[in-house]
C-alpha cells in the first residue's frame, strides 16, 4: 500500500519525479507531512529542493507521481491547493513606504481576510516582531525583521501548510532563533511545515523531522528528537560523502 493511501496528512508527494532534459531533479521523492508537523528537507545546492517547493505550489509539473496538498490534487487543483499553502521565500519583498502592520493588513487583504490593527500586531508579535517596530515603515527593516512580517502574513491566511526556502539564510543567530520561534509558533496552531534549508543547526532546534536530499533523491529520514545537532552534521556529511564516492 502507498504512502499515499495509508495517511491523511497536511502534505503528502508520492513517488514525484521530475526531469529537466536528461537530469532527474527529483527522482522518486516522496514524503508526508502531518498536521502540526515541521519537516526540514536538507540538501546542498542543486538537490532538488526548490524544485520540490515549485512542484507543490503548482509551478511545476511532474513527470510522474502525485503530490496533495490538503487533500488537494495539485496537478487537477493547483489553485485551490495554493490557497492552502503560505510560502515564505528567501527574501520577504514588502512595501516600503508602508508600515509592519499595514503590509500585514494588505497581505492579508490580498488573500481575502479582512484584519484590524489589534488583530495585525498580535501576529506580529506571534512572529517574532518586537512591538515597538510594528508601526515602523518598512523601508529600515533589516532582513530579520522583513522575515518575521512574511510570517505573519503566513499566520494570517491561516493557511494549512507552511513552506519555507532558506528562512534563516543571511540572518544573524538572534534573528534566526526568533524566526525559530515564529515557525514552532505556526507549527502549535496546527499549521504543517516543510522548511528547505541548510541550516542543520536550526534543524534540531525546530524540526520535528528531517529528510535529505541530494541529487533529487531522499537518502534518509529521521527523527530529530533522535539525534543531537552533531549527529545530525555526521549523518548528513556522511551521507553524501558516499554518494560522492558512489558516482566517482
Amino acid at each position: 500500500m502507498s504512502l499515499m493511501q495509508t495517511r491523511t496528512d497536511a502534505l503528502r508527494l508520492d513517488a514525484v519525479r521530475k526531469d529537466f532534459g536528461d537530469r532527474h531533479a527529483l527522482d522518486e521523492l516522496s514524503i508526508a507531512i502531518a498536521p502540526g508537523e515541521v519537516y526540514a528537507l536538507l540538501g546542498p545546492n542543486g538537490a532538488g529542493k526548490t524544485t520540490t517547493l515549485n512542484l507543490i505550489l503548482g509551478f511545476l509539473q511532474p513527470e510522474a507521481g502525485r503530490i496533495e496538498v490538503a487533500g488537494i490534487d495539485v496537478g487537477r487543483d493547483p489553485l485551490g491547493a495554493r490557497a492552502k499553502i503560505a510560502y515564505l521565500p528567501e527574501t520577504v519583498m514588502l512595501h516600503p513606504s508602508l508600515s509592519a502592520i499595514e503590509n500585514l493588513t494588505y497581505f492579508a487583504l490580498l488573500g481575502g481576510r479582512r484584519i484590524d490593527a489589534a488583530q495585525a500586531r498580535d501576529l506580529l508579535s506571534e512572529a517574532g516582531l518586537q512591538p515597538e517596530a510594528h508601526a515602523r515603515r518598512a523601508a529600515g527593516f533589516s532582513k530579520g525583521m522583513r522575515q518575521k512580517v512574511g510570517l505573519a502574513i503566513a499566520l494570517a491566511k491561516n493557511a494549512q501548510l507552511l513552506l519555507l526556502d532558506e528562512p534563516t539564510s543571511g540572518l544573524d543567530a538572534s534573528a534566526a532563533n526568533d524566526l525559530s520561534q515564529g515557525v514552532r509558533a505556526a507549527a502549535q496552531r496546527g499549521i504543517a511545515v516543510l522548511m528547505a534549508t541548510h541550516d542543520l543547526y536550526r534543524v534540531k532546534d525546530v524540526a520535528h523531522r528531517l529528510g535529505i536530499l541530494r541529487a533529487g533523491r531522499l537518502l534518509a529520514q529521521r527523527l530529530t528528537a533522535e539525534l543531537s545537532a552533531a549527529q545530525i552534521e555526521s549523518l548528513y556529511l556522511e551521507l553524501l560523502a558516499s554518494q560522492d564516492a558512489a558516482a566517482a
